[in-house]
């Protein structure tokens, strides 16, 4: 299938809500992930979608920070994203291990990342914590001083039975400095490496992440506009949940870079300017 000026010429379905990367799409954090450079175009195209009433969400695969502690820094640039529609892989992750019945849950992260399964009714506990490794699931997130003893807790934990749930297992993500590695998936690595444990990913391109993406946004999932910036991550996830997937060009991927994926990380559209995605919804009306 050869590519048009904007993708390639697959046929699309009609799109009724978008869910929005953040890093490389929306926004460049600094290598501290403590502040942003708004990318072209993000204000202007979230405003005009509030303004026709087309529902939208924001997933980042950061777990750094909540959604009730990153939002309004996101709003102070003028990103119209409030605290309800920036989801994380931890908001994804609370959701789902309510539903298998985790009470108890060891967390590889700063204090952030299990903030949303505490609210959830999860009681989260860390390394060095009385019976640490005596739990129902250990939940890997970001974790930049991670250290030898985390990963063996995080071992025994399995050993003794513990569900392995992961943010994400991204190699690297695009920031103004460029590149930053994923440190959830250097631990993640070590701890499978010992442990050969299932992971149950909650972030992107997990298909539990689309669905509650999908369950916000009030649309069926083949429904769903993914924009994103890496073919690893947005586009896989479309596909694989049947979505429509947008790949922009300000992130970690090039049109070239698009151009020479194979089709199970190829986005239905290139996007080089992020308004364009405007004229791809069927929506016209505020939804009631």
């Amino acid at each position: 299938m050869k590519p048009s000026r904007n993708g390639w010429n697959e046929p699309l379905a009609p799109v009724e809500g978008f869910m929005f990367d953040l890093d490389g799409t929306l926004v460049l954090s600094d290598r501290s992930l403590g502040g942003y450079r708004v990318l072209p175009g993000a204000i202007e195209v979230l405003r005009e979608l509030q303004g026709r009433g087309i529902p939208f969400v924001v997933l980042t695969n950061g777990t750094a920070y909540p959604a009730a502690e990153q939002a309004p820094k996101l709003r102070m640039l003028g990103l119209p994203i409030s605290d309800e529609i920036l989801l994380t892989p931890s908001i994804v992750a609370a959701d789902l291990m309510t539903r298998h019945g985790v009470k108890r849950a060891l967390v590889l992260g700063i204090p952030g990342v299990g903030q949303p399964l505490a609210q959830a009714g999860i009681e989260i506990v860390f390394t060095g914590q009385e019976r640490a490794d005596q739990v129902d699931a250990v939940y890997i997130g970001w974790h930049p001083d991670c250290g030898m003893k985390d990963i063996e807790t995080a071992c025994k934990a399995i050993w003794n039975g513990a569900d392995l749930y992961v943010a994400s297992d991204v190699p690297f993500f695009a920031t103004a400095g460029g590149k930053t590695m994923g440190y959830s998936h250097a631990i993640t690595a070590a701890v499978r490496k010992i442990t050969r444990a299932p992971m149950i990913l909650t972030g992107k391109p997990s298909v539990h992440a689309l669905k509650l993406v999908a369950k916000k946004l009030r649309v069926p999932m083949r429904r769903v506009g993914v924009i994103g910036d890496d073919p690893l991550v947005e586009m896989i996830m479309a596909r694989r949940g049947g979505a429509m997937g947008f790949g922009v060009t300000t992130g970690i991927t090039t049109a070239e870079g698009w151009a020479s994926q194979p089709r199970g990380r190829r986005p239905h559209r290139i996007v080089r300017e992020l308004g364009e995605i405007l004229d791809i919804t069927t929506a016209e009306s505020p939804r009631k």
